[in-house]
């Protein structure tokens, strides 16, 4: 039988969102109810946050980038859980302007998939029973995406809280909660979003402070028996890694690689060979291919320059086996990274890329990538479907590209990844591209 489940959305982001959802999660924890949690769309950072209030892993789920068959066998995850928590990105509806093969990466693509009820996070703050005509739309905004009732975040009274209530009832949407403005469980932000969960020193404080908070404000048995889903799950399918052992740079200037590809390498057979490069620390000689994943290199620019054991350990790995960076990875294998204050840092020097922080620019988006050569355990010509999101800027990229690369409205981009072969025959290869899944 499949879990029952719920999703987590709201109008736009900022109203609150992950604040609920890491409320329920440990809320529901304390009760001892088993919650598996999801995210809907690219998002590397709340899931581990997911994680740490849940205890179980976090696996994101993306419409536009997975095709059916592939996020029912990910949902597999969820047996044995008393209840799924997905959490939505942006508003509910929120998705490119072109439909893709499978969706158009909205939320309540995902909702309607699964079955999943939908509980409507609310700011209420400057308003009281036009609420309600906000709630009304998105309850009648598709058929097939099923509102199970609001959430009102940021009460200011309850007097305010009686007016917002009024209205809802007037529109027969249920009421499942109401929460006040609460400060201390709001979480720091940087750039990429949220401060990453392993650098919170208060999280544990943060995650019992939400959950108590949660569990006063919010009708946890209401919101439980509204959890619905009948959708019949499949094996998950195969994800091809990029070696059978994989040295993989993980800490907290590499810690942007999504959960799913790593339990799809494991599955596949493959033996994950983690290393530290911020600790100073090379890549296992005995893997056969090293990850550098996305993360924050700007920020440890300057330990990334002094870490001589790590870039050395690189060079020599690099020199006979393919090596590929992805964001932030790929900007640790260039030759040089300007940080925000304008100092130029050395790299790797696996590729000439050279990029700057001193002048950001956001870059987001959906993205498709049609590789011109064999890289990262794919064929050439294989097309991945993944997503950009960085504040760099290229200032040299003269290295063969990677792949071609256009938007989800079939638009090009300039950001086409660098492919390098290396005397010894190692390649290296690097894309601001994050891998989601292969095309079909």
């Amino acid at each position: 039988m499949t879990t029952p489940g719920l999703l987590i959305s709201a109008p736009a982001s900022g109203t609150g969102k992950t604040t609920l959802m890491l409320g329920l999660l440990s809320a529901f924890r304390a009760q001892g109810v088993a919650v598996q949690p999801f995210k809907s769309g690219p998002d590397y950072i709340d899931p581990a946050f997911h994680a740490a209030a849940s205890g179980r892993p976090s696996v994101n789920l993306d419409s536009w980038a997975m095709g059916r068959a592939r996020i029912t066998g990910l949902v597999r995850v969820a047996e044995g859980a008393d209840l799924v928590l997905a959490e939505g990105s942006m508003g509910l509806f929120d998705g490119v302007a072109r439909e893709g093969e499978f969706g158009t990466g909205a939320s309540a693509d995902i909702a309607a998939m699964m079955g999943w009820p939908v509980v409507l996070v609310l700011d209420v703050s400057g308003q009281a029973q036009s609420a309600a005509a906000v709630a009304k739309g998105f309850a009648l905004m598709r058929p097939d995406v099923r509102l199970a009732g609001v959430v009102l975040n940021r009460v200011a009274s309850p007097r305010h809280e009686a007016l917002v209530r009024d209205g809802m009832a007037r529109a027969g949407i249920a009421v499942l909660g109401a929460l006040p403005r609460q400060p201390s469980i709001e979480l720091p932000e940087r750039h990429l979003g949220l401060v990453q969960a392993e650098e919170q020193p208060e999280l544990a404080r943060i995650l019992a402070d939400a959950g108590a908070f949660v569990a006063r404000h919010i009708d946890l048995a209401a919101l439980r028996a509204a959890a619905a889903g009948g959708v019949a799950l499949t094996d998950p399918l195969p994800i091809r890694p990029p070696a059978m052992r994989i040295a993989l740079a993980r800490d907290p200037a590499f810690s942007f690689v999504y959960p799913h590809l790593i339990a799809g390498w494991r599955a596949a057979g493959a033996a994950i060979l983690p290393f530290s490069p911020l600790a100073d620390e090379a890549p296992d000689p005995t893997a056969e291919a090293c990850w550098l994943p996305g993360g924050y290199p700007e920020l440890h620019a300057g330990r990334l320059a002094a870490a001589a054991q790590f870039r050395a350990g690189l060079q020599a790995f690099a020199a006979t086996k393919p090596v590929h960076g992805e964001c932030g990875g790929y900007m640790a294998m260039g030759a040089g990274l300007v940080d925000a204050a304008g100092g130029r840092h050395q790299m790797a020097g696996l590729l000439g890329l050279e990029t700057s922080f001193h002048k950001r620019r956001m870059h987001l988006g959906y993205r498709v990538a049609r590789l011109n050569a064999p890289t990262a355990g794919h064929a050439a010509e294989t097309r991945l479907r993944g997503h950009e999101f960085h504040y760099a800027t290229i200032l040299a990229q003269p290295d063969p590209t990677l792949a071609e690369v256009c938007d989800a409205n079939g638009e090009a981009v300039a950001e086409t990844g660098s492919l390098r072969i290396q005397s010894g025959g190692g390649q290296s290869s690097g894309t601001f591209f994050h891998l989601i899944a292969e095309a079909t």
